[in-house]
């Protein structure tokens, strides 16, 4: 698509530095746009990943207030993505990419479910923490279940293989067993996604350079970054509906390009 193609993988980044700030799955945006313009499943996500990192930096520096009000939480947890982050690199570079091509389909199924039924499960967090008497003003000081741990390093793995919804899983971990507000769980989820995406961008460097679109790095790179300080501003203006509306018709459009491109083969 030549200059028109750029510019869709530009207005995709920008939505998806946007959106990963405030809800995650952005890359249920810029993956399907990629693939759509036929770029391969693999490098897709590795290209991804790379350029969404300049928007995990914008969001962050946007919560830097949160996360200093959660940092004991989030330093006791960032080992723990930052290691499962390279297994998942690790996975993604070294799995054949007829591995990816089988797997990729699930894991956008399961994104989307997660997108879907992400307001009942904030919802059933909510309940469970109002449950167990533990004031947001001290969660922080709380101490940190193993299964958070556990579950923190499984979705490291799942976002340095796939990228897509990380965001999601940990609002939906973090509401369950981090007791502070959604804010602080908002920061600690945009800082663990950023680790995430920035050792496997690490890994892709050293390992897979020549599996890298640098052009689409540099554009979703500037539209995230973009995208990452709009977040909590046009964002939060818009009804969550329409957000999870976007991001659920995107991602049957990459399930779709996947799946033709699977039994094509």
């Amino acid at each position: 698509m030549g200059f028109w193609g750029d510019v869709l993988i530009f207005l995709a980044g920008l939505w998806a530095g946007t959106i990963n700030t405030i809800v995650g799955s952005g890359s249920l945006v810029t993956f399907p746009v990629l693939v759509a313009l036929g770029y391969s499943p693999v490098n897709s996500i590795i290209s991804n990943a790379m350029g969404l990192v300049a928007g995990g930096f914008s969001g962050a520096y946007g919560y830097r207030r949160e996360a200093v009000s959660a940092k004991r939480t989030l330093l006791k947890l960032l080992p723990v993505s930052l290691v499962g982050g390279l297994l998942g690199a690790f996975l993604l570079l070294h799995l054949p990419e007829s591995v990816f091509g089988f797997v990729a389909p699930v894991l956008i199924v399961i994104a989307i479910l997660l997108v879907i039924f992400q307001p009942r499960l904030s919802a059933w967090a909510k309940a469970r923490q109002a449950l167990e008497h533990i004031t947001p003003e001290h969660a922080d000081l709380q101490k940190v279940p193993f299964i958070l741990y556990l579950l923190v390093f499984l979705i490291g793995v799942y976002g340095g293989y796939f990228t897509a919804a990380q965001g999601v899983l940990l609002m939906g971990v973090l509401g369950i067993f981090f007791h502070g507000t959604l804010q602080q769980s908002n920061a600690i989820k945009v800082v663990l996604s950023l680790v995430v995406n920035l050792v496997a961008a690490v890994a892709y460097l050293l390992f897979a350079f020549d599996r890298i679109n640098w052009l689409a790095v540099l554009l979703i790179a500037v539209g995230s970054t973009l995208g990452g300080f709009l977040g909590a501003g046009i964002g939060r203006r818009m009804k969550p509906v329409v957000l999870r509306t976007v991001i659920v018709i995107l991602g049957v459009v990459a399930l779709v390009n996947l799946l033709a491109k699977l039994f094509n083969a």
